[in-house]
């Protein structure tokens, strides 16, 4: 469970930062056929950004870089009660006036890289 505070999130996400969970993907299933956005990210990459067709909640997030995770909008689950996140990831990207959790693990960038 992350929040990422990367320019892409939060422009999709017309916030500070966005959260999520990051799922495998092989391990997700979808039913329904929801909306999908394509753009080229800050990285270089391909974002993918899948969306309710009726509503139009955001509901996932795919990358061409990390192929292998989808992260999951935390706001699409019907229960958000447990969400809590672990991480926060880009925050060199992270607005000055947002004050990150010092509980929580920061990465300038992805873990990954």
């Amino acid at each position: 469970m992350i929040n990422c505070h990367c320019e892409d999130c939060q422009l999709a996400s017309g916030a500070p930062f966005a959260s999520g969970i990051v799922v495998r993907t092989a391990d997700l299933q979808i039913s329904g056929t929801p909306r999908s956005h394509a753009v080229r990210a800050s990285s270089g990459g391909l974002t993918t950004r899948s969306f309710c067709a009726e509503c139009g909640t955001p509901l996932f997030t795919q990358s061409s870089t990390y192929p292998q995770v989808t992260s999951i909008r935390f706001p699409s689950l019907d229960d958000t009660s447990g969400f809590k996140p672990t991480l926060d990831i880009y925050t060199a990207s992270a607005q000055g006036w947002v004050c990150l959790d010092e509980a929580l693990p920061h990465f300038p960038q992805s873990p990954q890289q």
